[in-house]
């Protein structure tokens, strides 16, 4: 088993990073020729999912979550603790915080236009995020 983290920045509600290249770095340096790799953000205004990560595909993710919690509805989080973030927390908990892709042959089992990606949901212009990937066989 091999526990890593990947740290970076994102910037803003509705900001997707494609981190499957730093997934891919942990997976080999794993040396795991076959098993799992969980890829985990602590927090709750993050999701972990994997999408092509192409330009319309994105907006269309992006639409569809504002669709589900739009931001011109009141929510009870709002009201309790005055952060606007009460959006954010629905999207997160909708998606979810990690996801699991089978490693093969010391590869990463995605499909060919697969990625993994982090979703900044959080209204917050900047947000420092750890991802926890963890590699066992």
């Amino acid at each position: 088993m091999l526990r890593r983290t990947i740290r970076l920045e994102t910037h803003g509600e509705g900001d997707i990073v494609d981190i499957t290249p730093h997934v891919e770095r942990i997976v080999r340096e794993s040396g795991v020729p076959d098993g799992l790799v969980n890829i985990f953000v602590p927090g709750s205004t993050a999701a972990v999912t994997t999408i092509e990560y192409e330009a319309g595909v994105l907006a269309d993710l992006a639409r569809a979550l504002s669709v589900i919690a739009p931001d011109d509805i009141p929510y009870a989080h709002d009201r309790a603790w005055g952060d606007g973030n009460g959006r954010s927390h629905v999207k997160a908990a909708i998606v979810g915080p990690s996801v699991t892709v089978p490693v093969i042959e010391g590869d990463l089992g995605c499909g060919t236009w697969q990625q993994i990606v982090l979703l900044e949901l959080d209204v917050r212009p900047v947000r420092n995020r750890t991802i926890i990937v963890t590699v066992t066989d």
